[in-house]
């Protein structure tokens, strides 16, 4: 959890126009992530394995160039350090993360993983929303993502590509963008986030190298008025992704943490 983003004095849950929705996704995922594969601690533990926010990556197939949220990586020979250095510990603190007790015991108990010039890239994250116009941002979506991982495996087709996608189930969203129209837009549910869930589900996802797509991709729903006030749920009844679904939460958790440990199980 996170506090409200303060965008020209309005208190908000959600603004379409900042990546602070983004940066806190990538936050929980590289913390679950971590939690998960006790190979990733040992390479962070022993400084093997860095971060980076941000970063630009280039196909070198097609000189493309994207920037991903956050990735992991090899720190860059003879680079210098930057003047303040993140950890993800401190990011918590940067972003205002809200973290129950055992999380924070949890956060605290994990080896520090910090910020640094990125080297080889390890494993890429792009963390996207999908909160109001879910038909209207259906064909964007599709199209920020899949160049995503193309570009990910257009620079190493070793690296891991990471997509995550927040949809909102609320039947209404107080959009900050709406200048003429100060009341929410109305979304026809089930059916518009139906919609946004099929769009990230028919993105391509590749078993190994070589092949295109993302090494692990998830859907979560919550429901969202973001009127600064109501409080944000997770949904976890159809049409989200069920526990044994491929696209749940856990699953890409799961899926990452084990590609990861069979691909980088000798650097």
């Amino acid at each position: 959890m996170s506090r409200p983003v303060n965008i020209k004095g309005q208190m908000l849950q959600y603004h379409g126009r900042s990546d602070r929705h983004s940066k806190i996704a990538c936050w929980g995922i590289m913390f679950d992530l971590l939690r998960t594969s006790e190979l990733l601690q040992s390479h962070v533990e022993s400084g093997k394995v860095v971060f980076g926010i941000n970063h630009t990556m280039k196909d070198f197939v097609h000189d493309k160039k994207k920037n991903l949220d956050l990735v992991l990586c090899r720190p860059k020979a003879d680079a210098p350090p930057p003047r303040k250095p993140q950890t993800l510990k401190s990011l918590a603190e940067k972003y205002e993360i809200k973290l129950t007790s055992a999380q924070q015991t949890q956060l605290d108990a994990l080896p520090e993983l910090k910020q640094s010039p990125v080297g080889n890239v390890l494993a890429a994250l792009e963390a996207k929303a999908c909160m109001t116009e879910h038909g209207k941002a259906g064909p964007r979506l599709y199209d920020e993502l899949n160049s995503s991982h193309q570009i990910v495996h257009g620079h190493s087709s070793k690296a891991l590509s990471i997509g995550f996608v927040m949809v909102n189930a609320s039947e209404t969203f107080y959009s900050p963008t709406n200048a003429h129209n100060p009341g929410p837009n109305v979304h026809r549910q089930p059916t518009a986030m139906e919609k946004a869930i099929a769009t990230v589900a028919g993105l391509p996802r590749r078993s190994g190298p070589g092949e295109q797509g993302y090494d692990g991709l998830g859907i979560v729903v919550v429901d969202m008025i973001n009127d600064g006030v109501t409080p944000v749920e997770l949904v976890t009844a159809p049409p989200a992704p069920a526990p044994d679904d491929v696209l749940h939460y856990d699953s890409m958790l799961q899926r990452v943490a084990h590609e990861y440990d069979a691909a980088f199980k000798n650097i």
